[in-house]
């Protein structure tokens, strides 16, 4: 009962950063599971890819009724990220606990960063963005969809790619790959980029998840409630996002991203105690 409540605690934490931060939030679910419970990164992996999939389904059911998902880019991506989602956990299992925290540390290290430059840019004076007849997909004018050609399918496919490798490797949503690619390689504004993101999460979630229920490597007491938790702290968030999320908010989890990053790292190399 202990475990159950301190599971649906932390996921509480998980699910009030997504309501905050967006899509990439999630990425401190697994940190969250490794310190908070003392799980290896493959036992937190698909427990912290449940509660980031389920939440962001119930994120994507939201932007789908307010017709901001792009829907059948989601589509492409998250196909392709299902089907290499269970690579990514097949890798996971072969590779020992140690380098796989101190890759999570890496890539938390440059969400971090990334973060805290964006914020920084959104906090000073707009620039110019950058032209759209030059990007690979581009919105139909007056109609809002994607005019579908052999790169922009490309460049989406590869999106899935890396973010199916990395869910079912690292257990991570993919936000944080999904987001900047549909920022860099198409003009959708960030509202629709922000809703189409949490519909490929969820979908590419499915595929990681099922593979690890399949190999039966979901610790389900724990995974549950972190689930319910995570749902409910996203929901009650949203009431509070509009007036605490800004640029200082995201620049603050910035730093905390890149300090439990250090932590990883130091746990990853045998630095401090599990």
């Amino acid at each position: 009962m202990e475990v159950a409540l301190l599971g649906f605690g932390l996921g509480t934490v998980v699910g009030f950063i997504l309501a905050l931060t967006g899509a990439g939030g999630g990425i401190l679910a697994v940190p969250l599971l490794v310190f908070g419970l003392h799980m290896s990164i493959m036992q937190a992996a698909p427990v912290g890819l449940i509660a980031v999939g389920a939440a962001s389904a119930f994120g994507a059911v939201l932007g789908l009724r307010k017709r901001l998902v792009r829907y059948r880019a989601a589509a492409l991506i998250g196909v392709t990220g299902m089907l290499l989602a269970p690579l990514g956990l097949r890798l996971g299992r072969v590779i020992p606990n140690a380098p796989l925290m101190v890759a999570f540390s890496f890539v938390l290290a440059w969400v971090a960063w990334r973060m805290f430059n964006q914020a920084r840019r959104d906090a000073g004076p707009r620039s110019e963005v950058h032209a759209s007849s030059k990007l690979p997909c581009v919105l139909r004018p007056g109609e809002g969809r994607l005019i579908w050609t052999l790169p922009c399918a490309w460049v989406l496919a590869g999106t899935g790619v890396v973010s199916g490798l990395l869910s079912g490797l690292l257990g991570v949503g993919g936000g944080f790959v999904i987001v900047p690619s549909l920022s860099r390689y198409t003009n959708v504004a960030m509202p629709g980029i922000f809703a189409t993101s949490l519909a490929v999460i969820a979908l590419v979630s499915v595929g990681g998840v099922a593979s690890a229920a399949w190999q039966g490597s979901i610790v389900w007491p724990i995974a549950i409630p972190f689930a319910v938790g995570a749902v409910a702290a996203l929901l009650a968030g949203r009431l509070v996002a509009a007036r605490l999320a800004g640029a200082r908010l995201q620049q603050a989890f910035a730093v905390i991203s890149g300090a439990v990053s250090v932590l990883l790292l130091a746990r990853g190399l045998g630095w401090i105690a599990a």
